[in-house]
């Protein structure tokens, strides 16, 4: 891999903030178990704000592509993606499980 490729500061991006999502994400469910249902929502808010940065790099990388503008592949560019597209599933999945304790703890 080359240290000079802009993917790779552009993929660690991407990982980082998919990242802090999944951790949020999590706590929001965490909290949900407990009944927290504000301090859940705040963190799930927190989680799509780092999956839309998250979701931003890569769009601006396929923007360039789409204007002309090559770049050598980067394997570690293919894994941000993939972790990108699993935390955005996991935090979906998350979203409604909140929306399920909602609905058993009667909130």
């Amino acid at each position: 891999m080359n240290e000079n490729n802009p993917l790779i500061q552009v993929s660690m991006n991407i990982i980082l903030n998919a990242g802090d999502a999944r951790t949020e994400a999590f706590g929001a469910l965490e909290l949900a178990k407990k009944g927290e249902f504000g301090a859940a929502a705040e963190k799930i808010k927190n989680a799509e704000e780092a999956i839309r940065q998250a979701h931003q790099a890569q769009t601006d990388v396929l923007q360039e592509e789409m204007s002309g503008e090559a770049h050598e592949l980067c394997i570690l560019f293919i894994h941000a993606q993939d972790t990108l597209m699993t935390i955005k599933s996991e935090l979906s999945m998350i979203k409604e499980m909140i929306d399920l304790y909602k609905l058993v703890k009667g909130a």
